[in-house]
């Protein structure tokens, strides 16, 4: 074992003095091993030209209970949400209003434009005097047009002039219904009327419902659905109340799916028949004086004095309507000269606010705008007429 050791120690001692006298050109090829590729170092970021103070991040508010965001939307979204969308597409696109054109007006004529149900054109009022405003003579003493963008100018003023109190009212709460814009609307009398006996007693938003499914009967399911609330125009792109001609032959049972009762079908059925036979027309409540309109009207199953009376208020925009059966006008013209609502109603009664004689005495001092009067009868008690707008 020792001598084997020595061998191997003295051939290592003589390798190693072999390989220190020989040049490094005569001594083999050693293969080394490849060291293992290193990634390359990422070039150097250009130095800031300023430095700039570190931010600290917006905090994020933290929602309690894990609750979704409110639904409510913004003012922005509302008039987003009040576009029409358009029948064929569903991009809807909004189109610049066109501006009301001026009419001469009369507060004691219909000042709406009415759409006809029988022909499908515009009828409106005759004017009190043919010639246009526009085309007074260079200075002429004759006192200027009532048209309809000053009419509700001149009936605030003569409200004010009969009682110094109504001004509070009319600077405070401004009545669009008599507005230019207001009655510009053109209305479908056979619409507003059957909207009206659709309505009788039940909920706006049960009314909705209803007269849009009355609606879709008459529809030939080419319309985008919620386009359903027309108000009679056809180039409006939505669809259109029913002809009287469609209705009056539809039988009471058809009627009836839409949610309607077994009466209120029969009243419309009986509404329709008037319009088709021409009994009642467009043409005939823009010029009938107002005493023959509510006779007329009230003549038709299911139409009673109060109903006639908001439609020649809120439908034919006539200005010298007033309702004494109305609880809420009663009640606005009571706190109106200064009685205590509370302890008149607490008393009971038919006529627990004001009776009908002192109601009529009151409102007829305002002729000829007892219409405008009536609207702000309402707002005294802030009684909610949106309905009927």
């Amino acid at each position: 074992m020792a001598s084997r050791r020595s061998a191997r120690l003295s051939a290592l001692v003589s390798s190693t003095v072999l390989a220190d006298a020989l040049p490094p050109s005569a001594l083999p090829a050693v293969r080394k091993r490849k060291a293992p590729a290193k990634d390359p170092a990422p070039p150097p970021a250009p130095a800031p030209a300023e430095e700039e103070a570190p931010s600290t991040p917006p905090r994020r508010r933290a929602r309690k209970n894990n609750q979704e965001p409110p639904a409510t939307p913004t003012p922005n979204a509302v008039g987003l949400m009040a576009e029409k969308a358009q029948v064929n597409g569903s991009t809807p696109v909004k189109k610049p209003k066109s501006a009301a054109i001026s009419r001469l007006a009369d507060p004691n004529k219909t000042n709406a434009p009415l759409f006809s149900p029988k022909t499908s054109r515009i009828v409106a009022s005759k004017p009190a005097d043919a010639a246009s405003p526009s085309k007074a003579p260079m200075g002429s003493s004759k006192a200027p047009r009532t048209t309809t963008e000053n009419i509700l100018e001149e009936a605030c003023a003569h409200l004010i002039k009969v009682d110094e109190r109504m001004r509070p009212l009319i600077e405070n709460h401004h009545c669009r219904l008599f507005s230019s814009e207001g009655l510009s609307e053109e209305i479908d009398p056979f619409e507003a009327l059957a909207s009206g006996i659709i309505s009788q007693q039940v909920s706006g938003a049960a009314a909705k419902a209803i007269k849009g499914r009355f609606v879709a009967l008459f529809s030939d399911g080419s319309e985008a659905p919620q386009e359903i609330m027309s108000t009679g125009s056809s180039s409006s792109g939505r669809r259109r109340f029913p002809h009287p001609s469609q209705v009056a032959p539809t039988p009471l049972e058809t009627l009836r799916t839409a949610g309607l009762s077994q009466r209120k079908a029969e009243y419309i059925i009986g509404l329709a028949e008037k319009f088709d036979s021409g009994e009642l027309s467009a043409q005939m409540l823009a010029d009938a004086p107002y005493e023959e309109v509510v006779e007329k009207l009230i003549a038709v199953r299911g139409l009673g004095r109060w109903s006639v009376e908001m439609f020649a208020c809120f439908g034919l925009k006539r200005m010298d309507v007033f309702s004494l059966g109305d609880l809420g006008v009663q009640r606005g013209m009571a706190a109106f000269v200064g009685r205590d609502i509370a302890k008149l109603k607490a008393k009971g009664g038919k006529w627990k606010y004001m009776s009908e004689k002192e109601m009529e005495e009151i409102s007829d001092r305002f002729r000829p705008y007892r219409s405008l009067f009536m609207w702000y009868m309402w707002r005294v008690e802030e009684t909610d007429v949106s309905t009927m707008e």
